[in-house]
């Protein structure tokens, strides 16, 4: 590649980092138990405001995203993995650039070989060729980064058309928006990012729907959503801190550790 990885990061993007991290704060994350479900910590002391953007986001996700999504799982089966696999594969330098700050040089190499790959010989990501030879994928982002280096996990932030976040992860998800490892290379490459960011969403929504629908089943599907929403992102830091896809901190009697 022309330039390190690290070069990917601008000086903007680099007072944006630091400045978004310390309003997270540091502390340890509690230990996670040996078995079931990984410890985390939940505070919403803003739940009032939080609640009224939440109605807001369920709205547009009922009269928009949803019906796209449940709309986008009627196409063919290869049309929906190529779109999934596109979108993927745009996301893999930003996969590589945290695997290499959370320290995990085997991972960032899997994701630094998944988007030559996929890129090249895959028809610009369409095609998983790297998963059929054996490197399939993970993934990894700024939230669970900061996770992995202990950053406390921050109140509860329901984000207007992001959803529900801790304020470590909502300033991830942030971060993970400003950074851009392909730089202002040329109109193509912008129009790409657009489309792989406009079909990782439909079909992120799409792979979502059977939970999202058997969340709203509960009696208050707001503290379902933030509450499984936690606990999806305590596994993933878990994940992170061990350093392998769908791997738990501790190993239970009679469990693997397969992806």
């Amino acid at each position: 590649m022309p330039t390190p990885p690290l070069a990917w990061f601008s000086a903007r993007n680099a007072i944006l980092a630091i400045s978004l991290l310390a309003a997270g704060g540091c502390s340890q994350r509690p230990p996670a138990s040996a078995c079931g479900p990984v410890a985390y910590q939940l505070s919403d002391p803003a739940e009032p405001a939080n609640r009224a953007v939440f109605a807001l986001n369920r709205s547009v996700d009922d009269y928009l995203l949803a019906p796209v999504a449940r709309g986008y799982t009627a196409l063919p089966d290869f049309t929906q993995q190529g779109v999934h696999n596109f979108a993927a594969n745009f996301g893999e330098p930003k996969v590589f650039v945290n695997d290499l700050l959370q320290g995990n040089g085997e991972r960032a190499m899997t994701s630094l070989t998944r988007f030559i790959f996929n890129t090249t010989l895959g028809v610009a990501g369409l095609i998983d060729v790297s998963g059929k030879m054996g490197l399939p994928r993970h993934t990894s982002d700024f939230g669970q980064t900061f996770g992995v280096w202990n950053i406390a996990d921050g109140p509860i932030v329901e984000l207007p058309l992001l959803g529900s976040h801790n304020l470590r992860d909502a300033t991830g998800r942030v971060l993970g928006m400003a950074v851009d490892p392909f730089g202002d290379n040329s109109d193509t490459v912008d129009t790409l990012t657009n489309v792989a960011t406009a079909g990782g969403v439909v079909d992120g929504r799409a792979e979502l729907l059977p939970i999202t629908d058997w969340l709203r089943t509960l009696p208050d599907d707001y503290l379902a959503v933030r509450d499984y929403r936690a606990q999806y992102r305590a596994d993933r830091v878990a994940e992170g801190k061990v350093g392998a896809p769908g791997t738990r901190p501790t190993s239970c009697p009679g469990e693997h550790a397969d992806e």
